[in-house]
């Protein structure tokens, strides 16, 4: 019995240590690192059937976090946080997403692929929207929830909300892009976006993103799924069109369910431990986060990402008449180069205003101080 309800009680992993003579200790946190989530149980539903409102843990996936009988959205259980649930009574779709995960769990087994690594690459999917939405004018399903699941305005904490309360507010998106990217007529849709045999750059109006966009109820998204350069969807997508054109042996490039590990999503646990050490610091500038805005991170990101979508255009050019090759080569080199300059300046700027010296900037930059200097002054004044 013990051994069913705690996983990790077999696994004799190092990290599980013992306490005071020999006893097991009940490390929840290295626990979940060796057996999976570890998440709360409804106190309610204990007190229905123990007759006593006690705190339990237990393991739990992602998609079991909801109890239907009393609203609730059960929180991980290793973060140093006090709520153990968030109130979803009035948010049906959270709940209703719970039952429809059941049916594409099953069309995963039906398609030969394990349900949790689908969950897992369409949760990582949401979640790197989830970062970006922030600097999405025309997203109002998500900060209703949220607003709701914090009790009606997480505006004077929001960024803690932000952290708490994401696996509950995007859940019924991670359902429905697992659905999606299920569906087989989505992975012909994305290779014929790519130019099949013929490839081609991807351009905002992408059918595929236009498509998936769709299946979350949010028409406008496909431009901004379209810029997602390097990141688990791409992946997804890099991955059918690879396995398709049979290029190279194959391996885990041609898994679209691979997830690279730098993709996974941070943890609440994670989010909020460096939270704190951030609060910690007290803005001095010790930590980047700290002192360089959100928006400002995002845009060096992007241009980073695109730099690296330009590059990997690159894989297998070097075939065909020398014009061709060369002309290839020159324009996607020259593109991934501007894109890379332009990330190098934006972080400059933004560790001299986060309080780096110039001389220090301009040096990791492998630029005259005196030259970086006058281009972020340019720069300002354009602002």
């Amino acid at each position: 019995m013990l051994a069913r309800s705690l996983p990790s009680w077999g696994q004799e992993d190092a990290k599980l240590s013992a306490g005071k003579g020999g006893v097991p200790a009940a490390a929840w946190r290295t626990g979940g690192a060796v057996a999976g989530p570890v998440a709360f149980g409804c106190r309610l539903c204990a007190a229905r059937r123990t007759g006593t409102a006690v705190r339990v843990v237990r393991y739990a996936p992602r998609w079991e976090r909801v109890c239907a009988r009393h609203g609730r959205w059960l929180l991980d259980a290793d973060a140093d946080q006090p709520l153990e649930h968030l109130d979803v009574r009035h948010l049906p779709e959270v709940t209703a997403a719970q039952r429809r995960w059941a049916g594409v769990a099953r069309r995963a087994v039906r398609a030969g692929a394990e349900p949790e690594r689908v969950f897992a690459l369409a949760h990582a999917v949401v979640a790197w929207w989830w970062e970006q939405a922030l600097n999405w004018d025309r997203e109002t399903i998500w900060p209703r929830r949220l607003h709701q699941v914090a009790g009606g305005n997480a505006g004077t904490d929001l960024e803690r909300w932000r952290i708490v309360g994401r696996d509950a507010v995007v859940f019924p998106e991670v359902v429905a892009v697992a659905d999606a990217l299920l569906d087989p007529a989505m992975a012909e849709l994305a290779w014929r976006t790519s130019g099949g045999m013929r490839p081609r750059a991807r351009g905002e109006d992408d059918p595929f993103c236009r498509r998936l966009g769709e299946r979350v109820d949010r028409d406008w998204l496909g431009p901004l799924a379209a810029a997602d350069y390097g990141g688990p969807l791409s992946g997804w997508r890099g991955a059918i069109v690879r396995a398709r054109r049979g290029s190279g042996p194959p391996g885990w490039r041609d898994d679209p369910w691979h997830l690279k590990r730098e993709q996974q999503p941070a943890t609440m646990a994670g989010q909020l431990r460096v939270m704190a050490a951030e609060a910690q610091a007290g803005g001095s500038g010790t930590r980047w986060r700290a002192t360089v805005s959100a928006e400002h991170r995002f845009h060096i990101t992007q241009l980073l990402d695109e730099a690296r979508e330009e590059l990997a255009q690159l894989r297998g050019v070097q075939s065909g008449t020398t014009a061709e090759v060369a002309r290839t080569l020159l324009e996607r080199l020259s593109q991934g180069a501007e894109l890379i300059d332009r990330a190098v300046l934006h972080t400059a700027a933004a560790a001299v205003a986060a309080g780096v010296a110039l001389e220090e900037a301009a040096r990791w930059s492998r630029l005259p101080a005196e030259e970086l200097s006058q281009i972020l002054a340019a720069g300002r004044s354009e602002d």
